[in-house]
């Protein structure tokens, strides 16, 4: 395969299209519960995604919400980021997200950890 130059980002074991898919579940559990527990690797490999989600959410434009449902696919909860997680954040630049370290899941002794969008 060569020199890993240019090669942002974790495979997780995925191609590209199943990558995105759960990429995409994990976002839309994230904002439907504000919490999801899962590995470490795909928490810190969506937190920045969350992140820019509750950014383009603080300024509610049309474009914006189109931006939104293209990437949750769901009309409720881009209706929730919107109305009620993103007004929560106005003053605060950033960091509305916080990474909790689980331990280890018994069965194949990966590292679990709880993503978890803040309170205000």
């Amino acid at each position: 395969m060569g020199m890993k130059h240019n090669r942002k980002g974790r495979y997780l074991g995925r191609t590209g299209a199943e990558r995105h898919a759960l990429y995409r579940n994990l976002l839309v559990s994230a904002v439907e519960h504000e919490r999801i527990k899962t590995t470490e690797a795909k928490a810190k490999e969506i937190q920045p995604m969350l992140e820019k989600l509750i950014t383009t959410a603080r300024v509610d434009t049309p474009h914006n919400r189109a931006q939104i449902m293209s990437a949750l696919n769901n009309k409720l909860l881009t209706a929730k980021l919107f109305e009620y997680i993103a007004p929560r954040f106005i003053n605060r630049n950033g960091g509305y997200s916080r990474i909790y370290q689980l331990g280890y899941r018994l069965g194949d002794h990966a590292h679990i950890c709880l993503l978890e969008i803040l309170e205000s």
